[in-house]
């Protein structure tokens, strides 16, 4: 099991379940325009956020944007440790930043904040800014990644700071995956997993529900990001419906619907849509089916909590597998939300 850390009040490690992190792509600076978007993200089911701090205008605004945010920040720091310090002055949950590109020195004097202030520090390790000297002697492999890691890691607990969480992204799933399961294998700190750069919606969201996901049904990763070039609440959703299609999370309700075969005498697709889109609305933590044929659909479907099965002109209602009665078809969608209900 992981060490635990606290991320403004938000437990990450440890056994605590899976959170679901974000980042704003508003100009930090304005405080009113992140502070919307930060709104947006919690509602949609963000759990912790990162907001970008490339000047001190950006560090000098975390402040105010903390005082509006109803979830943890944290700040994302590259450079110049002048900005770290500024931003943990100001209140951040969190710093994010790759301790190669600030400095010894400096990164004592970041390490001596956070600690005063209780600030956990993830170190951000990405296969493409690697350390030369790590390149040269791994090039770009999982295992140049996870040594660049304990690198950092070993510059943080010389200073005895071992407030950490760990990341090793790339844009590449396999040498995510691999860096992450060698990471595990040999630390116990927190890791914030994600694939990088992984694209726009629909190709971002399958390469991080391969890697993501993949790795959550390892049992590794304590935190996550889903990387998409959309809006960010996009990386919310796409979040959440990994979570719980690796198992981790049971939140809300779950479709399963077959994918339909000659057998099919109904429209199953749109009536898939239709009870999808009707599952927005409901809260309760079970399964729901949609199947094409009314033969085998309750009986491939005994898992499900409830569901229906197409027929000709009508289906079946079934729950937990047994059939509940027989519907019209045009009524079948109406009577399945009924039962629903009385679960």
């Amino acid at each position: 099991m992981t060490k635990q850390i606290n991320v403004g009040g938000v437990l990450m490690g440890g056994g605590a379940p899976v959170t679901i992190q974000s980042m704003t792509n508003t100009p930090t600076q304005d405080v009113a325009a992140t502070v919307d978007q930060i709104k947006k993200l919690a509602a949609a089911g963000c759990e912790i956020v990162r907001v970008a701090v490339p000047d001190m205008e950006a560090a000098r605004a975390v402040g105010k944007i903390k005082e509006q945010s109803p979830i943890p920040v944290v700040v994302d720091i590259h450079f110049d440790y002048k900005l770290a310090l500024e931003a943990i002055a100001a209140g951040a949950d969190k710093v994010r930043l790759n301790p190669g590109n600030i400095g010894r020195y400096y990164v004592k004097q970041v390490a001596d904040a956070c600690r005063q202030r209780g600030i956990p520090i993830r170190i951000g390790v990405n296969s493409g800014s690697l350390d030369h000297n790590v390149r040269a002697r791994y090039g770009l492999t999982p295992q140049a990644m996870v040594e660049s890691a304990f690198q950092h890691i070993r510059m943080l607990e010389r200073y005895d700071f071992t407030d950490i969480c760990v990341s090793l992204k790339s844009s590449n799933v396999q040498t995510a995956m691999r860096a992450y399961q060698l990471m595990h294998c040999r630390s116990d700190y927190p890791l914030h997993i994600g694939v990088t750069e992984a694209g726009t919606v629909r190709m971002g969201t399958l390469k991080s529900a391969v890697g993501i996901g993949g790795l959550l049904a390892l049992g590794i990763g304590d935190t996550m990001r889903v990387s998409l070039s959309a809006d960010p609440v996009e990386e919310v959703y796409a979040a959440r419906e990994i979570l719980k299609a690796a198992g981790v999370r049971r939140e809300g309700p779950e479709l399963v619907s077959c994918p339909t075969c000659g057998r099919t005498k109904i429209d199953l697709i749109a009536l898939a849509n239709q009870v999808e889109e009707r599952l927005k609305t409901v809260d309760k933590p079970i399964t729901v089916a949609v199947m094409g044929c009314a033969v085998n659909g309750p009986g491939e479907a005994t898992a499900a909590d409830c569901g229906i099965a197409g027929g000709v002109g009508e289906g079946l209602l079934f729950q937990r597998g047994e059939i509940v009665k027989k519907v019209p078809q045009d009524r079948l969608v109406d009577e399945l939300f009924l039962l629903i209900e009385t679960l």
